[in-house]
């Protein structure tokens, strides 16, 4: 398949704005494979295959580069990012542990409301989680977006329930890096049923009122997936 084709612009009817759908259509092709990591993204070049101005693709790149699926070097322009090392996925969840945890200790300190919080949040996850297991074949980055936007709301309810505006930044930093990771989401769903099953923990060790129990199992989640990302590096 030619460069060319791969930016064919869409059929779709034109809802928003044309920076979204170029990155859109580049956010879909990063999760599918087709651009391969280190691959270069001509300005110029996907300008033309979708027939839009240089300013939207431009503007859509910037976007990217913030998930961390894509890279801009000096003088030579933006690239698909290299998945990261296994090194660099160690550090990330040593990272995760820290803020993640500590966030979870903070919020027990005040729980009145987190475990309605943390309940809604696992309802809405499941729901996109079935939605995602009934695809077959390749995933639609839609479904793909909405799974991973329900993650991240999940945990981010423990943040907000932390009440620490430093705590909310770092983690803010650290969510480019976990976008990097999920590059290498193709067409398998294999860790799915494991963070549903372990957020239901979470949810479960908030409702026991044990205190630490959703310490615990917060730190279990997140060795866990840390397990699985590297058994997948």
């Amino acid at each position: 398949m030619s460069a060319e084709s791969l930016f064919a612009p869409s059929t779709a009817p034109v809802r928003r704005g044309l920076r979204d759908d170029v990155y859109d259509r580049v956010l879909e092709l990063l999760l599918s494979g087709a651009l391969p990591p280190g691959a270069r993204l001509g300005i110029d070049r996907i300008a033309t295959s979708l027939e839009v101005s240089p300013t939207p693709v431009r503007e859509a790149l910037v976007l990217l580069e913030r998930t961390g699926l894509v890279t801009r070097e000096l003088s030579k322009g933006y690239r698909v990012a290299e998945p990261l090392t296994i090194e660099q996925i160690n550090e990330l969840f040593d990272a995760r542990l820290i803020l993640e945890v500590g966030a979870m200790e903070l919020a027990e300190r005040r729980p009145e409301g987190l475990h309605e919080a943390l309940s809604e949040a696992q309802i809405a996850h499941e729901q996109a989680a079935r939605d995602l297991l009934a695809v077959e074949g390749a995933l639609p980055v839609a479904v793909v977006q909405a799974y991973f936007a329900a993650d991240v709301r999940f945990h981010d309810v423990v943040r907000e329930f932390a009440r620490n505006h430093f705590v909310s930044e770092m983690s803010v930093s650290l969510s480019t890096h976990l976008h990097r990771m999920r590059q290498t989401l193709r067409n398998g769903q294999s860790d799915v049923e494991f963070a549903i099953a372990e957020h239901k923990a979470i949810v479960d060790a908030i409702a026991s009122g044990e205190p630490g129990a959703g310490v615990a199992a917060m730190r279990e989640h997140i060795t866990l997936v840390r397990g699985r990302a590297r058994a997948d590096a």
